[in-house]
């Protein structure tokens, strides 16, 4: 066997050349050990490679009905989160897929006419009843909208059910047990959208929900175009724009806005990046001069000289909790309270995929700390041997210190969060312990 050619970096775009070729149980492997080495890293990267992993699950594993669907996408879930849990989109992409599962599940059983005598079915050829969940709930599913409607008298039958079932029992999410006492062929309140897990057609149930992921993944691709479109709205002309290490949601965002009008951006970066070979902004700034549009550098420890002048502070969201919260590249919190102290709004940029369901966490578990050496380094001998050094590369701004999230579904307040996270995930895939170990 020939040697491996040298200068392999491992990166997504080889990572998603390798998933054809491999079993399924190896991809997830390999991308649960580049996570862990932070070769793959960043929101919509990540966010993309736990897509593509969920869909060659539901393509290429072998089940037989939703139910068991379901308890292996939570499985393979629970290890990608696990791996690294401080990216909190690879959980949010999971529960997508968890939700369109039991969506597509919920339109199956809704198509068959025979879902009003559920008594007389063929247990072995059961369509696919909704979740007693869906049928209570005021949320709307993903895709398509309007599912949901289309129930008619059966989701009445299961409102009633639910309210008269026994609310102490709520069976697992994984499990396939339903309620004891329940009537037969109606599905457990809490846990999947099937009585017996059977399918009528399982190749086209397959095929739709390998359709909606590859819809998730192009609304992620599509999200810096969705939220440049909001630009001419937030930035006005002859605005003064602070921005601090923008990512490339925020340069187009800026880009876009240059395009229409004149303004002036207070580029804010990090002492210890300027030394660099390569500017990584230089086609940033090069793209603003042309449309007459001024950018200023500002070194990170003198950005309080220029807030007072600043009119918006806009950053870029790596992700955003259910309260609030956003998770910014480090140093980006110093500047959200300067601004906030100076009555200086602050704007979020992220799309819709980064909103987690989870608002269990401590603002420490978040901070993610990295390699101290471009601060310090051994040639300092004594004071190394001597002081603990931290370089942190996320850090937590709270939700009190931020006005507006855009998001490619346009601007919302913080308290409107909770809508978008209703409208996107299903509550049984909220409650579920994603978070907990990897194996079961």
């Amino acid at each position: 066997m020939a040697p491996p050619k040298g200068g392999y970096a491992p990166s997504l775009g080889k990572f998603l050349d390798t998933l054809k070729s491999r079993p399924v149980n190896a991809s997830v492997e390999s991308l649960i050990s580049l996570l862990k080495r932070r070769q793959i890293n960043g929101s919509e990267a990540c966010a993309i490679a736990t897509a593509h992993i969920l869909l060659q699950v539901v393509a290429k594993d072998k089940w037989s009905d939703v139910n068991e669907l379901l308890g292996r996408i939570q499985l393979v879930g629970k290890k990608l989160v696990a791996s690294q849990p401080r990216e909190l989109v690879i959980a949010n992409i999971v529960r997508r897929v968890l939700g369109l599962i039991r969506d597509e599940a919920s339109e199956d059983r809704n198509d068959n006419p025979s879902d009003s005598s559920p008594d007389h079915r063929d247990p072995m050829n059961s369509p696919l009843p909704p979740a007693a969940s869906e049928a209570s709930s005021p949320t709307r599913p993903v895709r398509p909208p309007g599912a949901l409607a289309q129930l008619g008298s059966f989701a009445r039958t299961q409102s009633m059910f639910n309210l008269l079932s026994d609310p102490d029992f709520t069976s697992p999410p994984w499990s396939n047990a339903s309620t004891p006492g329940a009537t037969p062929g109606i599905a457990s309140g809490a846990s999947t959208p099937l009585a017996h897990g059977q399918t009528t057609d399982v190749h086209a149930f397959r095929s739709e929900v390998i359709d909606g992921i590859e819809e998730i993944m192009d609304e992620i691709k599509q999200v810096d175009e969705q939220v440049q479109a909001i630009s001419e709205i937030i930035i006005h002309p002859g605005d003064y724009i602070l921005v601090h290490q923008p990512s490339r949601t925020v340069q187009k965002f800026l880009t876009r806005a240059a395009s229409k009008r004149k303004f002036t951006v207070f580029l804010v970066v990090d002492p210890s990046t300027t030394s660099a070979a390569d500017d990584a902004y230089a086609p940033f700034r090069k793209s603003m001069a042309s449309s007459g549009s001024i950018v200023v550098t500002v070194m990170n420890v003198g950005l309080m000289a220029y807030m007072s002048k600043a009119n918006k502070v806009i950053l870029g969201a790596r992700a955003i909790t259910a309260k609030g919260g956003v998770i910014v590249d480090a140093g980006a919190a110093a500047i959200a309270r300067a601004a906030r102290a100076q009555g200086r709004a602050v704007v979020i940029l992220g799309g819709v995929y980064k909103i987690s369901s989870e608002n269990k966490f401590q603002q420490e578990e978040l901070i993610e700390w990295g390699d101290p050496s471009k601060y310090v380094n051994f040639a300092d001998g004594a004071m190394v041997s001597q002081v603990k050094v931290k370089s942190a590369v996320s850090e937590f701004i709270p939700g009190g210190d931020i006005d507006t999230y855009i998001t490619n579904l346009g601007a919302h307040t913080r308290d409107h969060l909770h809508t978008i996270l209703t409208d996107h995930y299903k509550e049984e895939d909220m409650s579920f312990d994603i978070y907990g170990k990897g194996q079961r």
